[in-house]
C-alpha cells in the first residue's frame, strides 16, 4: 500500500533533486509516444514489463514516478531492473492519487522518493535501487508457480471458447490480400524486433513475404522502411498515417462483435475486414495468415516464453500458447536472430585481416619482373596524380 503523509513545507525549495515537467497517463504505451528527454514520467503500470521499460528508456526520461507497484510479486518482471541498471530514477507506489494530483506539463521535483510541486509534497513512494530490485525478483520468482497454475486454467477456458476457431478456421474472415502459397512476416513491436527486422531484410527481399502489422507492429514496418499489406490489431497503438498507407486492415473485434477501433479507422475513410475472437491481435495475424494459406509463418517481436506471456499483464496471452500449437510446423520464430548472426569479429581484426592481405598481393608482385614493372608503373601514376592534387591546392 502507499505510504500516507500529511502535506508538509519544504525546509528549503532549493534542495537537490529531480527537476522537469511531467507527462502524465495511465498507459505507458501512450506515454512514450509524447514523452520528450529530460521529463519525467508519471505512470500507472503494474509490473513494468521489459518492452515498457525499453520504450521509456528511449525516450531518455529524467525519472519515472509509478502510481502502481512495479514488482507486485506475481512474477519476476523484468522493467524495473532496466530502468534502474540505466540509471533512471524510478519511484514506485506513490498511489492513484499521484494521477490526478499531478498535470501535464507541470514541473515538478523529485527528491529521494518525495515528489515535490512548489514548496509541498503531493506524493510519495519507494526509491528503487539495485538492492531493491534485486530482493523484489527474489521474492516474485517465488510467485511464479501460482501464475503457472492460473495460465494453465486460462489455456483450457480459451480452447473450450475458441474450439471451433482453432480446429477448422470457423469464423476467419475474407480478405483481398493474397496468402496462399506465399510467406507471411508478422511483425508485434516486441522484443528485438528492431534488430531482427534489419537481420531480415535479405530474407524479406528474396522472398517478398506477405507484410503483416501487429498494431504497433505496422509502424515499425514503415519505419525501416517496409510498406505492409496487412495491419492487424485494435488499433489502439498504430498511427492515423499508418492506417492511410494503404495496407488492407482487419480490426479485431471481441468475441461479442465489440470493435472499440472500428469508428476510429471508418473515421478515416478507410473501411476495415472485422475479425471477431479472443485472445490477443498477435494470435488473429497467426490464425489468419495460417487460413488463408500461408507455407511458412515468420514471427518477429512475438512472445515466446512464459516470463513475457505474463509480462502481457492479461489472462488472454494463454491463447497464444495454442495458437503457436494451432499453426505447427509453419512457425518461424525471428526473435533473437540479430543475436543468432552478430558478428564476433572486431573491426580491429577486419583491418589487420585486410592489411596482411594487401601485404602478401605486393610482396607476389614484387617477387616477378612483371610485377616489378608493374608496380613501378603504378607509383609514377600516383606521383603525377599527387602532383596534380598538390598543384590545385596551392
Amino acid at each position: 500500500m502507499p505510504l500516507k503523509f500529511p502535506r508538509q513545507r519544504a525546509r528549503d525549495p532549493e534542495t537537490p533533486g529531480v527537476r522537469g515537467l511531467v507527462r502524465v497517463d495511465a498507459r505507458t504505451k501512450n506515454l512514450t509516444k509524447r514523452l520528450r528527454p529530460g521529463e519525467i514520467a508519471v505512470i500507472d503500470h503494474q509490473d513494468i514489463d521489459k518492452v515498457s521499460a525499453e520504450a521509456l528508456l528511449a525516450c531518455k526520461p529524467a525519472a519515472v514516478v509509478n502510481a502502481a507497484p512495479s514488482i507486485s510479486g506475481r512474477y519476476p518482471n523484468l522493467g524495473p531492473e532496466i530502468l534502474v541498471d540505466a540509471g533512471i530514477p524510478l519511484i514506485d507506489n506513490v498511489g492513484k492519487d499521484v494521477m490526478h494530483d499531478l498535470h501535464e506539463g507541470q514541473l515538478v521535483r523529485i527528491d529521494g522518493d518525495e515528489i515535490w510541486v512548489d514548496d509541498e509534497i503531493v506524493a510519495k513512494g519507494q526509491a528503487f535501487d539495485h538492492a531493491l530490485v534485486h530482493s523484489s525478483m527474489v521474492e516474485a520468482r517465488a510467485g511464479l508457480a501460482v501464475q503457472l497454475e492460473a495460465f494453465a486454467a486460462n489455456t483450457m477456458e480459451y480452447l473450450r471458447r475458441e474450439r471451433d476457431l482453432l480446429l477448422d478456421g470457423v469464423g476467419v474472415p475474407d480478405i483481398t490480400t493474397k496468402i496462399d502459397g506465399r510467406h507471411a512476416l508478422i511483425v508485434v513491436r516486441g522484443y528485438h524486433y528492431k534488430e531482427d527486422l534489419r537481420m531480415l531484410r535479405s530474407y524479406i527481399r528474396e522472398y517478398r513475404p506477405v507484410l503483416i502489422g501487429v498494431d504497433g507492429g505496422a509502424d515499425a514496418l514503415l519505419e525501416v522502411g517496409l510498406k505492409p499489406d496487412l495491419i492487424v490489431g485494435d488499433m489502439d497503438s498504430v498511427s492515423d498515417a499508418t492506417l492511410r498507407c494503404g495496407a488492407e486492415i482487419v480490426v479485431h473485434a471481441y468475441r461479442d462483435g465489440n470493435a472499440p477501433g472500428l469508428e476510429r479507422v471508418r473515421r478515416l475513410g478507410v473501411e476495415p475486414v472485422v475479425f471477431p475472437a479472443t485472445g490477443t491481435s498477435e494470435d488473429v495475424a497467426m490464425l489468419l495468415a495460417d487460413d488463408k494459406g500461408a507455407e511458412l509463418i515468420v514471427a518477429v517481436g512475438s512472445h515466446a516464453t512464459l516470463v513475457e506471456f505474463l509480462d502481457k499483464g492479461r489472462s488472454g496471452m494463454a491463447s497464444t500458447f495454442l495458437t503457436r500449437l494451432r499453426v505447427g510446423g509453419k512457425l518461424i520464430d525471428a526473435k533473437g536472430v540479430s543475436r543468432l548472426y552478430r558478428s564476433r569479429i572486431s573491426n580491429l581484426a577486419l583491418t589487420l585481416m585486410l592489411l596482411v592481405g594487401l601485404s602478401a598481393l605486393l610482396a607476389a608482385l614484387w617477387s616477378t619482373t612483371g610485377g616489378r614493372a608493374f608496380l613501378q608503373v603504378l607509383g609514377a601514376r600516383w606521383d603525377d596524380f599527387w602532383s596534380f592534387v598538390v598543384g590545385i591546392v596551392t
